[in-house]
């Protein structure tokens, strides 16, 4: 009797999805090679770099505060006489010799500043390079060399900080309170219609500058670079979820610094989950842009290099004299011994 056959196994729901849509097969390419490539693992790396780098930033900041106030007196003695108004007793006299030694000190702190700020930025550029590489798939030869390397990556460090503050810049112009500023100097009345209008101008500008910015990090921050059109769609859905994130974080940053607890540690807890979901995004939507058809391309497998067949004689010499006389020998000892062994 014949076994019954088994049956076929039906594809799972996901399988019979992406057979079904093909941009949901694409984006389950993409987490895949997200998966693949430990995009979680970089996007952590990434977080670290950022807040660490935040520090040396601040103490930069001050130091730009120090020269402004030391080349500014009168606006010093303002400074110093509301610390006075608003904290009375000592706590107030300590707060303004605070603030005098860090104005003193604003030279040294710079530099310090500035150096760390420049070592931090490096880790951040060459992590940040690095999982874009990996998320492309790319096979690189050999590294160019450390100095080299590290020439790259400060001027990827500067392009980036360039293209990040014409993004702020341009994203400051399209905010609804400076485009409400410029119509209140045109003399424009506002109305609940034009808030509207204004509101959704501000999200375009800056779901356009996004747009940009990403398009450009995905597109020019890996090792070997990659045409803009690989990245232009890429870069929109980076920008859209950005823009999605940015309006949940500020609904969050609004609900928790109203405790003294979420005012304490909720912009530190707030910065960390911003910097881990934008690499996040980031990432994947690189891994999206690699996993596309369009750069989904066969491996071309190199021919085996030709057999060479070597033919080996190898020579096994005969018996010698006296290897035949040992063995007539032994032949002739065990003949006689037969023989008296049949006699007895």
């Amino acid at each position: 009797m014949t076994e019954p056959a088994e049956p076929e196994k039906k594809p799972g729901l996901l399988d019979r999805f992406r057979a079904k849509w093909s941009w949901f097969d694409h984006v389950m390419r993409g987490q895949e090679r997200y998966n693949d490539s430990k995009g979680d693992f970089y996007a952590a790396g990434i977080t670290y770099f950022t807040i660490f780098a935040l520090f040396p930033l601040l103490m930069v900041g001050f130091a730009a505060g120090g020269f402004v106030l030391a080349s500014r007196p009168e606006l010093l003695a303002q400074l110093e006489g509301k610390i006075k108004s608003t904290i009375t007793g000592d706590f107030g006299e300590q707060l303004v010799g605070l603030m005098d030694s860090a104005i003193d000190s604003r030279t040294s702190v710079g530099v310090i500043g500035l150096a760390t700020a420049a070592w931090a930025g490096l880790g951040w550029m060459a992590n940040l390079r690095e999982a874009l590489s990996q998320m492309w798939g790319k096979q690189r030869g050999e590294s160019p060399g450390f100095v080299k390397t590290k020439i790259s990556d400060l001027l990827a460090l500067l392009s980036a900080f360039v293209a990040i503050v014409l993004t702020v810049a341009l994203t400051a112009l399209g905010s609804s309170r400076l485009l409400a500023t410029v119509l209140s100097w045109l003399g424009i009345p506002d109305s609940t219609m034009l808030s509207v209008v204004l509101r959704l101008a501000s999200l375009l500008m800056s779901l356009f500058v996004s747009w940009l910015l990403f398009t450009w990090m995905i597109a020019r921050l890996p090792r070997e670079s990659i045409t803009f059109r690989s990245s232009v769609a890429a870069g929109l859905i980076a920008a859209v979820g950005f823009e999605i994130f940015k309006q949940v974080a500020s609904i969050y940053l609004r609900s928790v610094l109203t405790g003294p607890a979420g005012a304490t540690f909720g912009p530190v807890l707030g910065l960390m989950v911003f910097a881990y979901i934008t690499a996040r995004l980031v990432l994947f939507a690189t891994a999206w842009a690699a996993t596309s058809k369009d750069n989904l391309r066969e491996d071309t497998v190199a021919p085996p290099p030709p057999a060479v067949i070597n033919t080996r004689l190898i020579t096994r010499p005969g018996l010698g004299i006296p290897q035949a006389v040992a063995a007539a020998a032994a032949g002739a000892i065990g003949a006689l011994s037969l023989s008296r062994f049949r006699r007895r």
